[in-house]
């Protein structure tokens, strides 16, 4: 596990609701991993827009180890591409960043099942807030 100080323990009520678990948190690769069962659509397929907060909260983390402490950062755009549909076990994500630049940052965002198949590609940007110096 790669975790800084900061991200050890951090929580929202979403993240706890989805039981997301985070593996690993830096600039450039974010991951995590979130259980399909509690977090499906009414057919017991997971969910796409649970597939977007995933996203979004991998690749926002990203954003703010990019920033530090002092910082902010927070999503601007999210597109989702959903592949195929996840059934049992975890959904793993991967934000790699694409670009970091001085106030916007995007990141691709790569969700596989446990067999390594692919079930949603995500692009997020974040709006970077740096501290002043």
């Amino acid at each position: 596990m790669s975790l800084p100080e900061w991200a050890v323990g951090i929580r929202s009520a979403l993240d706890n609701k989805m039981g997301l678990e985070l593996i690993e948190v830096g600039p450039r690769r974010t991951r995590g991993r979130v259980p399909i069962e509690g977090n499906t659509q009414p057919f017991g397929l997971w969910h796409g827009g649970a597939s977007c907060v995933v996203a979004e909260t991998l690749a926002s983390l990203s954003a703010y180890a990019e920033v530090g402490p002092q910082g902010r950062a927070f999503g601007v755009d999210i597109n989702a591409t959903h592949h195929r549909p996840g059934t049992s076990g975890w959904v793993h994500g991967e934000a790699t960043a694409l670009h970091i630049g001085g106030r916007l940052g995007s990141w691709e965002v790569v969700l596989t099942d446990d067999t390594g198949e692919r079930i949603c590609t995500a692009r997020v940007t974040c709006a970077l807030v740096r501290p002043r110096s």
